[in-house]
């Protein structure tokens, strides 16, 4: 059994975690701990609150108990507000403190779309604009081209929670790009789990979602593969060699 921890900020889509360890269908097991969301908002500065490193140590302890052999923060925005030299810091700060690897769903994205060999992205953003363009800016920082970023400002994680499928479908579809090898979707608060295939069957191209790929990410660093083609594309390719 590969246990993975995950440190969750507040409630809104956390059950996309058990959704996914069901859809793995291996001897994989998925913790969560839930940090404080603090107040819900997407202002830049609430956000880099949020994703402060001595507050992401809370929850460690109960991760490591649990067993847990890599840990991954389950936040895109309370990573890329801080830039990639910051959200690296992060990353070592939680490695340290628990003892074991960890990254961050921001980072998890930029793994992800080499994984799949996606040079060129297309960002469709449940965020306001200010916020969406940090995470275009990140994806840069991590040598990857974005040919646009789509908002769809939502004011709350608890609001982007209540989407429904046909809302995140229309934002994918109104984010994507000819030139685009793949389409990203950057909050956790979003559920997911269950519409990867549709997703890429409506835009005919891979779509990487913030929850799939830190589910992936935590994976790669526990260096477990599972192949599971109901999580999409990230699940079923072979690796991509860079060169």
């Amino acid at each position: 059994m590969t246990a993975l921890g995950f440190l969750y900020p507040g409630h809104s889509a956390e059950d996309d975690y058990p959704r996914i360890e069901q859809l793995l269908g291996s001897d994989v097991r998925l913790d969560l701990v839930h940090t404080d969301l603090g107040e819900d908002s997407h202002r830049v500065d609430v956000l880099r609150q949020m994703g402060d490193p001595e507050g992401l140590t809370k929850g460690v302890e109960q991760l490591r108990l649990a067993g847990a052999e890599a840990i991954v923060w389950a936040c895109t925005s309370g990573g890329f507000v801080h830039g990639w030299e910051g959200a690296q810091e992060q990353v070592r700060t939680l490695a340290t403190t628990a003892g074991m690897a960890a990254s961050s769903t921001s980072f998890a994205f930029v793994h992800a779309a080499r994984e799949i060999g996606a040079r060129r992205v297309a960002v469709a953003a449940a965020y306001p604009d200010d916020v969406a363009g940090l995470f275009g800016g990140f994806l840069r920082a991590g040598g990857l081209e974005v040919t646009g970023v789509h908002s769809a400002p939502a004011a709350t994680a608890a609001e982007v929670a209540a989407w429904e499928e046909a809302q995140v479908t229309a934002l994918a579809r109104a984010a994507d790009a000819p030139d685009a090898d793949a389409v990203l979707i950057p909050h956790t608060a979003l559920h997911t789990a269950a519409c990867l295939p549709a997703l890429e069957k409506e835009l005919g191209k891979p779509v990487l979602t913030a929850n799939q790929v830190t589910v992936w990410e935590a994976l790669r660093l526990a260096d477990r593969r599972v192949n599971a083609p109901s999580l999409g594309t990230l699940f079923t390719r072979e690796p991509i060699v860079q060169v």
